[in-house]
């Protein structure tokens, strides 16, 4: 479990188009005889804001493709429009947070710039349909960022998005945890883990990895900022955060907070939204 910092329908404050450079032939009015001047650089565009998390608990007959799902990674979201990010994600037993893998269910998270790509991506593009007919249980999260700091594998993000106060949250928590300090994070880990599944207010609450042990995240959804809050500043939880920083645990992390446009499918029992079939 990868530890959070403590820290209507809303307006978007942000939404990337193409980028525009100079054309081709476009003169520099400022040179003699209407010759080209020099080609200016094209400014990098933002960090993305906006995020899809996929979860799905596969049919058992399904293993194997999940598996070589997880050995292939980000290459299997290649010409995904849009897509800014991605990763393909496994998870412990039961989509929890311990240390036995949980086979059968898997992740994706994914970023983009436009959020109709990502409620695309989410609903009905084919890496979506491929998951969810496979799938004894399948849930699908549409995210804009409100606050985001640190990097995943060197990727930010942006917030575009002002909180809504009484709304509900989300938020994603990833850490690469140094080898070194692999045995003392996972001592603070399970105390927490074990708050977080009882947290008055969590909705919903996976644990992600990239890699076993090492590279860990967590997802978890909550009825409102003052919920989460009073989880993350507190107890076992509070605990493992100050650890985390005073140890050195982790060579890079991220956290983010989102207001979900979006919550589909079904995860433990919970139905959410309808997804399409």
């Amino acid at each position: 479990m990868a530890h959070a910092p403590a820290d209507g329908a809303p307006d978007l404050l942000w939404r990337a188009g193409p980028l525009r450079g100079d054309g081709p032939g476009r003169e520099d009015e400022g040179s003699p005889g209407g010759e080209a001047g020099p080609r200016r650089a094209q400014p990098a565009p933002p960090p993305p804001g906006v995020a899809v998390l996929l979860m799905s608990r596969l049919r058992r007959s399904q293993l194997p493709w999940a598996l070589w799902r997880l050995a292939r990674g980000g290459r299997v979201l290649a010409g995904v429009p849009g897509l800014r990010f991605g990763r393909v994600l496994g998870s412990g037993a039961n989509g929890g947070f311990g240390l036995e893998p949980g086979l059968d269910c898997q992740g994706v998270f994914a970023l983009f710039d436009r959020l109709d790509d990502a409620e695309r991506f989410a609903t009905v593009s084919r890496w979506a349909r491929a998951y969810r007919s496979r799938s004894r249980e399948h849930f699908a999260a549409t995210l804009l960022a409100t606050s985001a700091r640190g990097s995943w594998s060197g990727q930010s993000m942006s917030a575009v998005l002002s909180p809504v106060p009484g709304a509900p949250v989300a938020a994603l928590a990833r850490a690469a945890i140094r080898p070194r300090r692999l045995a003392a994070f996972w001592r603070h880990s399970p105390p927490a883990e074990a708050e977080l599944a009882g947290a008055p207010g969590c909705m919903l609450a996976v644990g992600l990895g990239e890699a076993p042990l090492l590279r860990q995240a967590t997802f978890s959804v909550w009825n409102d900022a003052g919920a989460m809050d009073a989880f993350a500043r507190h107890g076992a939880h509070q605990r493992a955060i100050r650890a985390s920083y005073e140890g050195g645990f982790f060579s890079e992390w991220m956290f983010v907070r989102f207001v979900p446009v979006a919550l589909r499918g079904c995860w433990n029992g919970r139905a959410f939204e309808a997804l399409p079939p």
